[in-house]
């Protein structure tokens, strides 16, 4: 609870209201208890998205606004109405709502636990967002076949490393080229918990294409070296693809070159015209301000 304080009390878009904030975490700890099923609660530009105890991919948000301000803030800015986000590693939909529902972006979500999956799928229905996303129930890796995911780790379920035993279940995965075939994405997000450069193997074609104008990825070395990987490897791939890494201001919707200590990283190909899109963006509306 002090951990969840302080990261409430310091985010970024708490500034200038951190005693409400905390009024939300009292709020939610209290209700939550009382109401152990999901619940909604407001997002993003009139937007809302189910939680309960335990999904801190949707807590986080009602804390703050936006749990990942620079990259939340990254897609908001990026995407246009009609625009196609994938959203690999979906979880229960925060940046899917984001996109699918704030934006009016098309959405291809991608997400493996079942359970998470449902949660998914509620939060496209909350929103009315049955004809612009299309849910998918399978991970990606660069070959198609089937893999076991973790299930009770909320954020980090991931795929079993080799040896690795816990709870978990067996699930159909693809490669990213054969999912989206020629409807090739805007944008990607892609947070796999360490299985990223497997499914970079899978995504030639379509990142090697001028259509993927950026590509927001976890890139933290811990979850990596389980499948015997590194950052590193995927700082490569992505410049043999053309692209480069950069962080993002959501304040002043401007990249900025890229200088490590982040667990997520941008990567641009052509930044000049990725730099007109996030200028000329509409202002969003949140819970605890606008971005």
């Amino acid at each position: 609870m002090l951990n969840l304080l302080d990261y409430v009390w310091n985010h970024p878009l708490n500034a200038h209201g951190r005693l409400p904030a905390l009024w939300r975490v009292l709020r939610w700890q209290i209700t939550s208890q009382l109401m152990p099923d999901l619940i909604a609660f407001p997002y993003v530009g009139g937007t809302r998205l189910f939680a309960a105890r335990g999904l801190t991919g949707a807590t986080g948000n009602w804390y703050c606004g936006l749990h990942e301000v620079a990259e939340m803030g990254f897609v908001l800015h990026l995407l246009r109405p009609g625009d196609h986000f994938l959203d690999v590693g979906a979880n229960v939909g925060s940046y899917t709502v984001l996109a699918g529902g704030a934006v009016g972006a098309r959405v291809t979500a991608v997400e493996p636990v079942p359970e998470t999956f449902a949660v998914l799928q509620r939060n496209v229905a909350l929103n009315g967002l049955g004809e612009r996303v299309r849910s998918c129930q399978a991970g990606l890796s660069g070959e198609t076949g089937t893999l076991r995911f973790s299930i009770d780790l909320d954020t980090m379920n991931h795929v079993l490393a080799d040896g690795e035993v816990c709870p978990s279940v067996e699930v159909p995965v693809f490669r990213l080229d054969d999912l989206v075939g020629d409807d090739v994405p805007t944008l990607i997000k892609m947070d796999v918990e360490g299985h990223e450069l497997a499914v970079l193997r899978g995504a030639h074609a379509t990142l090697t294409g001028p259509g993927v104008l950026a590509v927001v990825m976890e890139i933290g070395d811990g979850s990596a070296r389980r499948y015997g990987a590194n950052a590193g490897e995927l700082f490569v791939a992505m410049r043999e693809f053309g692209f480069s890494p950069f962080r993002y201001d959501p304040f002043e919707r401007r990249l900025m070159d890229w200088a490590g200590g982040s667990a997520n990283a941008i990567f641009v190909r052509d930044r000049a015209a990725i730099g007109a899109r996030l200028g000329s963006a509409p202002v969003f509306k949140l819970v605890n301000g606008e971005i």
